[in-house]
């Protein structure tokens, strides 16, 4: 019996593993396909192939929407990611980079590093500003961990955690607004969240920076799996309690920071796709939530991603204005579900 329920379990992840790749695909095909300018399908089966095609739509899909449907792919997971760690740190489905208001303490920290250094240099190097953004991260992320602390009450802490969002992002608008510089006038569409204007030196660096933190995080998912059962069973498996805390902190961070450095914030990614995935799989088992995880991730800022560029093109709306209609919903479903949990 034990048996056949294993195998059915496995038959289960293979089954929506196999559905997520497929779904993956789709939306690729979709997001460099359709836009403003459609670009028909065997245009770009040359221009993927190498093949002579029209240098129009060979220019649309090299410099504009592959770089972006691959940072969409490469952030979305990243975020999901980050909000699979927060979620295992505080023991809290709702938690969240963008709910905690670490997502807004990286973008605080990037626009004044924009502010300062735009007018004077001319330019900030990617590097700069991950560094920026980790910074602001983990400040962010040190006062929700002694609000943590000193309440015991899961609402308080995201009550807190909203209100730094709150206060970071009220900052951050008031640098923006007193910006003459156009250069940095142009910070108000990034500081709403967006994937434009991704190049494909700034996927090479995401690229280094998400896959290295993902590849670290599935090493973990033995150790994930038993704090997940409590601290006192991590140590008496031999786990360094302390050590690993912190671990899921600077991952977390540098992971929602990557995301912010490159596309601002984007909201309610790192709560929806992790209870999602967890939901369809039936399982809460890190080796297979984690890599799930990033594909519903990816899954999740394609769609919100394409939808945010078709549906009232030409204008384009933020991809934090689309995740929301559809994160929000998922967060609300939690607190339903938990407060009608006995």
């Amino acid at each position: 019996m034990r048996i056949t329920a294993k195998k059915s379990g496995y038959s289960r992840v293979f089954v929506i593993a196999a559905a997520s790749l497929a779904t993956l695909l789709l939306l690729v095909i979709l997001n460099i396909s359709l836009g403003s300018i459609p670009v028909p399908v065997e245009e770009t089966i040359k221009v993927l192939l190498g093949m002579d095609a029209d240098e129009t739509y060979r220019s649309i899909l090299w410099k504009i929407r592959l770089p972006r449907m691959t940072a969409g792919i490469l952030l979305g997971g990243a975020l999901a990611l980050a909000g699979y760690l927060l979620q295992t740190f505080f023991n809290n489905p709702i938690a969240g980079p963008y709910v905690l208001g670490i997502s807004s303490g990286a973008k605080l920290a990037v626009a004044c590093l924009l502010m300062a250094a735009l007018g004077r240099h001319g330019g900030v190097g990617s590097a700069a500003l991950i560094f920026a953004a980790f910074v602001g991260a983990l400040f962010s992320m040190g006062f929700v961990l002694l609000v943590s602390r000193r309440v015991r009450r899961a609402s308080m802490l995201i009550v807190a955690g909203v209100m730094v969002g709150y206060i970071c992002s009220a900052i951050t608008d008031f640098v923006i607004t007193f910006a003459d510089d156009s250069s940095i006038v142009n910070l108000h569409n990034w500081s709403r969240g967006s994937f434009s204007g991704a190049s494909w030196e700034d996927v090479r660096i995401m690229a280094a920076v998400v896959l290295i933190a993902s590849l670290i995080i599935f090493f973990m998912a033995k150790p994930l799996g038993a704090y997940q059962m409590g601290e006192e069973y991590a140590q008496n498996m031999g786990l360094n309690i302390k050590l690993f805390r912190a671990s899921l902190v600077v991952l977390s961070s540098v992971l929602a920071a990557c995301v912010t450095a490159f596309a601002g914030p984007v909201s309610f990614v790192g709560i929806a796709a992790p209870h999602l995935v967890k939901a369809f799989l039936k399982t809460a088992k890190p080796m297979i939530v984690i890599p799930l995880c990033f594909l519903g991730g990816a899954i999740f800022c394609l769609a919100c991603d394409l939808m945010a560029r078709v549906v009232f093109a030409p204008t384009e709306v933020s991809i934090s204005s689309v995740t929301a209609v559809f994160g929000a919903p998922v967060v609300i479903a939690i607190m339903l579900g938990r407060r009608a949990a006995p």
